[in-house]
């Protein structure tokens, strides 16, 4: 099966630029720097104690849990950027624990594909709008103040970045641990079981940022492209596909992370890649 077989050396890049405070996971302790006022493009836990700056989810949802709640302006212009500029690309290549889902693929087990399971990945566009920004922002304390409701009760990330190496080193924490902590851990587990045996799957059916991503694949600056004249429409770039994506037909449809597969398997090298301000709407993206 073709591949892009340089792809992990960027997502492991991504994964240390993001996390280089490694001695912080023995000291216990989470960095407080001015970098924490950026936020990097992927999934990555503010409270990870080796992480330079937050996470964009947990930015999104401190803004709007705060009382004084306007509007986030600079967390969501980053996100229009980085969404305009490059799409679910980010998910492919930038994002730590997109990277640790495929790691766990890799065990040798017997794999199964999640095309069946198709109607799921309409999951995380719920998730975006109900956990990200409807319950913080209406349900809220006396004070005003709304929980980070993905970041509390679902993200899978902070409990594997943050919530287990902080316990593991301070003996408070551990002293702490309730009934959240272990269903955060079910919820990692869950992940972490099934990312053995199906390809990504909390990005495909739970993750907010690649739905958000998600939305800006058709129009995003860096985008693939078939060319009609060279494809025969022999699958070839859909049977690689890990995403679920016929790539001759929507080159770039939401769920695409642009790893590059498809652009290896085509036999007709009929798939490019490439940053372009050519506007893609419109035009016709389907072979017959």
């Amino acid at each position: 099966m073709a591949k892009n077989k340089h792809r992990w050396k960027i997502q492991l890049g991504a994964t240390i630029a993001a996390n280089p405070f490694f001695l912080h996971f023995f000291q216990g302790k989470i960095s407080r720097g001015a970098l924490k006022e950026v936020c990097v493009p992927g999934l990555n836990c503010y409270s990870c104690p080796a992480a330079a700056a937050s996470c964009p989810i947990g930015a999104i949802q401190a803004v709007i849990g705060s009382s004084k709640f306007h509007f986030a302006y600079y967390v969501v212009g980053i996100l229009i950027l980085v969404g305009a500029l490059l799409g679910r690309a980010v998910c492919g290549f930038l994002c730590p624990f997109g990277w640790f889902q495929e790691l766990l693929h890799k065990l040798p087990t017997k794999k199964f594909s999640t095309r069946r399971f198709r109607p799921l990945i309409y999951l995380k566009y719920l998730v975006l709008v109900l956990f990200v920004i409807v319950l913080p922002m209406t349900v809220v304390n006396e004070v005003g103040m709304g929980d980070p409701f993905f970041c509390k009760y679902l993200c899978p990330a902070g409990i594997l970045e943050g919530g287990i190496p902080l316990s593991i080193v301070d003996g408070s924490i551990r002293a702490s641990l309730g009934a959240l902590f272990t269903w955060k851990s079910c919820i990692l587990l869950g992940v972490i079981v099934l990312a053995v045996f199906f390809y990504r799957p909390f990005c495909k059916w739970l993750c907010p940022l690649g739905a958000l991503y998600g939305l800006f694949n058709r129009v995003s600056v860096y985008h693939f492209q078939v060319d009609r004249d060279k494809c025969t429409a022999c699958g070839a770039c859909s049977r690689v596909c890990k995403m679920d994506v016929e790539v001759f037909r929507t080159p770039n449809h939401a769920e695409c992370i642009r790893c590059g597969d498809c652009v290896a398997a085509c036999p007709h090298q009929a798939i490019t890649k490439g940053f372009s301000l050519k506007n893609t709407i419109g035009k016709k993206e389907t072979v017959s």
